[in-house]
């Protein structure tokens, strides 16, 4: 957190001490919306992608015998396994089909 607070004072540093009618540098306000650009990609774009390719992955390596949560909260072992969708055991002989997208994870 304390170096987070360096890059923001960093970042404010050419604007501290400036007159107001004076010529700044004219590639200040670029370089700012840059780092501004630069810490969203980081903290919020970069890590939904991850997010959401492990659980593309997670989806893709379904198998005979998984133990599934939905989005839904709707807790399943899986029985087969279809290209868009999912046959699942939620209880003594009742099934249910379950598209893959409707998967949330995986439990143990």
């Amino acid at each position: 957190m304390h170096t987070l607070l360096a890059l923001f004072i960093g970042l404010f540093r050419p604007f501290i001490g400036q007159a107001a009618g004076s010529d700044g540098n004219p590639l200040t306000p670029f370089l700012f919306m840059a780092a501004i650009f630069a810490v969203f990609y980081f903290l919020l774009i970069r890590p939904q992608k991850k997010k959401e390719t492990d659980r593309k992955k997670m989806i893709s390596e379904l198998k005979k015998g998984d133990n599934i949560v939905t989005v839904g909260g709707l807790y399943g072992k899986v029985v087969s396994v279809d290209d868009t969708s999912v046959l699942a055991q939620v209880d003594e002989g009742t099934k249910v089909r379950i598209d893959k997208t409707a998967i949330s994870a995986l439990r143990n």
